[in-house]
């Protein structure tokens, strides 16, 4: 898919309009910014604009407000990091379409940034409608998106402004879609996916999307447990969908049609619960009690995963092994995240728990590609088209 970015525009003395991520975790008493990994991410971007001579105008949302003001999720202390890491002052506007938005912008140099408030302040902007896309559109000659995190939303600051102005993608998405793109297309073999997290419904399009393209697709986290019930296996009190146990099936037996490895867990950790860490134990498939619940993949799967992304090429990672925020559940998770870090091959990471992961074991600069964005990652990953990245201009 070639798509014209911000270097295919004359941008000289433009007024940009950019949709960034900038849905920072952040405490909620003292609103400061627990991790700015999303304001870094958009530095390249608004660095570009900026030493092109545009004036940019940045949108943004943060937390859920649900169309109304809180104060709690207001953008000044995220403008202020992004002023510190530009080099710079952020203007920021306390309203994205009223009078002191409109102020800031008219007031603008070349090489100026505005940050607006909170979009998600109006209920406008998560229903799309059309004259809240025409109010934001009127402050730029060029849209920009660079907000893969959120291009799965079609929402006014996501899509609905693309309507009213020629749209690029900025170097993030930019980015995003080439590694994504590159994983799903033209990964070389041996291809191996490695498929985690709680329920196999939020991933049944991934792995039938990946199953025409992999070597391998491993299965771990919560929605491994339903697979083995598919088998037979008593699962305990596991978290597991008995509604789903028929695609379960049905998945297993695509995968072996098409002369594809599924790889399952062929030991557990258990426990009585999340928070009775301390019983703890590791067990056979056929040795979990009734009473207790599969919480991480065992030391056999552990070995038996890290072999096959050993000898893989290619490698995308998308869900936590078992409930990683607790350490004694977390052990599957991280031995994956090392073993990706250590292979030589082409390391994409899927967005959400597995960054986390990925964040916690300390193995940032050791993976190829980390998406920043956890849904838009895994609808990418499904074939899906994103409103997002429908709505740039192709070249």
């Amino acid at each position: 898919m070639q798509i014209m970015t911000i270097k295919d525009v004359d941008l000289k003395g433009k007024r940009v309009l950019v949709r960034e991520d900038l849905n920072v975790p952040r405490d909620k008493k003292t609103r400061e910014l627990n991790d700015d990994t999303r304001i870094r991410a958009a530095v390249p971007t608004i660095k570009y604009l900026v030493e092109q001579g545009a004036k940019v105008i940045v949108m943004s949302h943060l937390g859920r407000p649900k169309g109304e003001v809180k104060e709690e999720l207001r953008l000044d202390k995220v403008g202020e990091r992004l002023g510190e890491y530009l080099g710079q002052k952020v203007t920021v506007a306390t309203d994205c379409i009223g009078e002191s938005a409109k102020a800031c912008v008219a007031q603008m140099k070349d090489g100026d940034v505005v940050l607006l408030e909170n979009v998600r302040f109006y209920p406008e902007e998560e229903k799309n409608d059309k004259e809240f896309s025409k109010a934001l559109a009127a402050y730029g000659d060029i849209f920009v998106n660079d907000a893969f995190g959120t291009a799965h939303r079609a929402h006014c600051s996501t899509c609905g402004v693309g309507e009213f102005l020629p749209t690029v993608a900025g170097f993030l998405m930019d980015n995003e879609i080439k590694a994504l793109s590159h994983a799903l297309n033209q990964s070389e073999s041996p291809f191996v996916a490695i498929i985690g997290g709680a329920k196999v419904s939020d991933k049944i399009g991934v792995i039938e999307n990946l199953l025409d393209k992999v070597d391998t697709i491993i299965i771990g986290g919560g929605m491994a447990n339903t697979f083995l019930a598919a088998q037979g296996y008593n699962m305990g009190t596991s978290l597991m969908e008995k509604d789903k146990l028929d695609i379960a099936r049905s998945l297993m037996e695509q995968a072996k049609a098409k002369g594809k490895k599924m790889l399952l867990p062929v030991d557990l950790v258990i426990a009585p619960g999340i928070d009775a860490p301390d019983k703890a134990q590791m067990v056979g498939l056929d040795q979990v009690p009734d009473d207790m619940m599969a919480l991480d993949i065992g030391e056999e799967t552990r070995k038996l995963y890290i072999a096959e992304i050993q000898n893989a090429h290619s490698v995308l990672w998308n869900g936590p092994m078992g409930v990683f925020e607790v350490p004694e559940f977390a052990q599957g998770t991280f031995a994956v995240a090392h073993a990706i870090a250590d292979s030589e091959a082409n390391s994409v990471i899927g967005g959400g728990d597995s960054v986390a992961a990925i964040q916690k074991a300390n193995l940032w600069d050791k993976i190829d590609h980390i998406s920043t964005g956890g849904g838009a990652s895994l609808e990418f990953l499904e074939g899906k088209t994103l409103p997002g990245i429908a709505i740039i201009n192709k070249k």
